[in-house]
């Protein structure tokens, strides 16, 4: 009997999905529940299985075509799989083609041999270093260029100009990086952002993570990061400024009397904000041990809709790639993002001393259609008083 393949029910909000990797080709045997397809929507990829043992009959859509659901992707003909196929049907695959281009590698690189070998001979003249480099790639003797440069001397753009070496690739978007373009660009254009920074001594969180370290990972299994303490302060200053954990909708102000914090994770596919839903009953272990489960899910493309929706607020680190100072774009509908940067040891003032400590500046990126500035200054300076003195956050000070 045979089986249409079909487009799952896609997540409330998307409306159609693009067709990313084929894993089995026509005639492959396949294994019920094993993955044949990836569909890339907005925010999520999501694996296709097959519906039963068989053999994949045909496929209706190739990669980068767009998708809605229900829609046929291919038939699977029911059956039973032989003995001596069956390891081999559930065993990893690379998309379909991979072989080939490994093939073509190949090829490459033993025409690239045989180019190298015949490139020997190839006359540079007075081209420098960077020009003769691109001869030799390309095959091109100094009787073919005119030399620019001073004296007559051959340059790489003469060479390129011969070689007609293409200076730009073009290749289309993602949808999730067309979906985080068209958030940005909403964010730019419909809100009234504004920035206000502080600057915080990490000391004694500092202090605290080396003095705890190896207690605290015997007894979650997790290292006691720098993040979960921001998420905690956090919490406490959104509880005490609600206006900031606020959003607007149309005419309203709607005020969101549970925290769930988003936090920005760079995977390989592009910026996505998993989110802790309700901090304010988290604990470090627990956010610490979530953040690491999204870094795990978001770099294999496994995070699910309800991982990425809810969120109320959001925390970026930028600091983790060496940034000191940047003004984050808000993340719609929510009306405040907190940037966090990298840690610099700076001399500061201390009771009157100057001594040298771990100082950070946070940024505060807010929509000033409903927050005034006096309630996101001072909202930095409660998150910096805790951060400063983490006990605060204990004792809900």
């Amino acid at each position: 009997m045979s089986i249409d393949v079909k487009v799952p029910v896609l997540p409330e909000s998307v409306t159609d999905a693009t067709v990313a990797t084929w894993y089995k080709k026509p005639g492959d045997f396949v294994k019920r529940d094993e993955n044949l397809v990836d569909l890339e929507t907005d925010k999520v990829v999501l694996e296709v299985p097959a519906p039963a043992d068989g053999v994949l009959e045909s496929i209706a859509v190739e990669s980068g075509d767009v998708v809605e659901a229900n829609q046929v992707l291919g038939v699977v003909k029911e059956g039973e799989i032989p003995e001596e196929k069956a390891e081999e049907s559930v065993a990893p695959k690379a998309p379909t083609g991979a072989k080939e281009n490994a093939d073509m590698g190949t090829s490459s690189k033993a025409s690239s041999s045989e180019a190298s070998s015949s490139k020997g001979d190839v006359d540079t003249g007075s081209a420098g270093p960077a020009a003769r480099k691109m001869m030799h790639e390309n095959n091109i003797d100094a009787s073919q260029v005119s030399g620019s440069g001073r004296g007559g001397r051959i340059t790489k753009p003469d060479v390129q100009n011969v070689a007609n070496t293409p200076m730009e690739e073009r290749v289309p978007m993602s949808r999730l990086r067309m979906k985080i373009a068209d958030r940005m660009v909403e964010a730019q254009s419909t809100a009234a952002m504004l920035t206000s920074f502080n600057e915080v001594d990490l000391k004694a969180v500092m202090d605290i993570r080396k003095k705890y370290k190896e207690e605290f990972i015997n007894k979650h299994g997790i290292k006691l990061g720098l993040m979960s303490f921001f998420v905690k302060a956090a919490t406490e200053a959104l509880k005490q400024f609600p206006i900031i954990n606020a959003s607007v909708e149309g005419e309203d102000i709607v005020y969101h009397r549970q925290q769930n914090i988003g936090i920005a994770v760079a995977t390989e596919r592009g910026l996505v904000v998993p989110v802790l839903k309700n901090t304010d009953a988290m604990g470090l272990a627990d956010i610490d041990g979530a953040i690491r489960d999204f870094a795990v899910a978001g770099n294999a493309g496994k995070l699910t809709m309800d991982d990425l929706t809810g969120g109320t607020f959001t925390i970026t680190n930028g600091g983790t790639f060496g940034s000191l100072m940047s003004t984050p774009i808000l993340n719609m509908p929510q009306s405040a993002i907190l940037g966090m940067h990298t840690i610099k040891e700076r001399p500061v003032v201390v009771d009157g001393e100057i001594v040298v400590r771990p100082m950070m500046y946070l940024a505060l990126t807010y929509d000033h259609r409903i927050i005034d500035g006096k309630d996101a200054v001072q909202f930095l300076v409660v998150l910096k008083n805790m951060l400063e003195d983490p006990a605060r956050m204990l004792l809900n000070l």
